[in-house]
Order: C-alpha cells, then structure tokens, then sequence
C-alpha cells in the first residue's frame, strides 16, 4: 500500500513524471513535420489503449521517440520506420505492454470461467 501512496500521492513523482513528459514533447516538436504528426497520431491511437496508470505507454512513447529521432538521424522518412500500415505498427508496439484490451479479455475468460468452468458445465 505503501508503494501506491509513493507512486500517485507523491507530489515529487508527479512533478517528475510532469517534467519528463514535458521534456520529451519538446523533443516531438524538434522532429520534423510529418514525424511529429505521425508521433502525436501513434500516441493518441496508445493512449486508447493504456491500462493502469499508463506508464506503460508513456514509456514506450520514450522508446518511439528514440526511434523517430534515430530515425530522422539515418535520413529516414517516417513510413520507412512505420511501415504504411500505421496501425498494425502500433499493435506491435502495444504487444509489449499491459492494454485495457488486455485486461478486457482477461476478465472475459475469467468470467466465463467462473460460471462454466473448464468442464463446460454450468456450475
């Protein structure tokens, strides 16, 4: 319990987490035009998906964002990165952390399987 109230009661963890998010749309606002449209479409479509307090996403937003800047460095345009289809990158961006998806569908297996259990007989 503990560690729930350090992590989201803690006034100097959220001026951080605060900071760095603000540190890193600066870095989005230095990329070129057409990365930061695609990072901030990529970034809504994940935030759609985030489960629990969204860390998760955020992260893998660092990770992208070193990527879209690798990316820029090598001369890259942003679809050589992406791939066309934008959306099947971010599933495969998404497989690597926790999603409300996730969970949606954990809670459907769980509830059936409660009800009915693994003998297909209603209990």
């Amino acid at each position: 319990m503990t560690e729930f109230f350090n992590k989201y009661f803690n006034i100097k963890h959220i001026m951080d987490e605060k900071r760095k998010y603000k540190e890193q749309m600066a870095r989005v606002d230095a990329l070129p035009k057409d990365y930061q449209f695609v990072f901030k479409k990529i970034q809504k479509y994940m935030w759609k998906h985030a489960g629990g307090d969204g860390m998760d996403i955020l992260y893998l937003h660092y990770e992208l964002l070193d990527l879209f800047e690798q990316g820029v460095a090598d001369g890259k345009t942003i679809l050589e990165i992406t791939g066309e289809d934008v959306a099947a990158f971010c599933d495969e961006l998404l497989k690597t952390v926790k999603t409300y998806t996730e969970k949606w569908r954990d809670d459907l297996n769980k509830d059936i399987m409660e009800k009915i259990g693994k003998d297909g007989e209603d209990n």
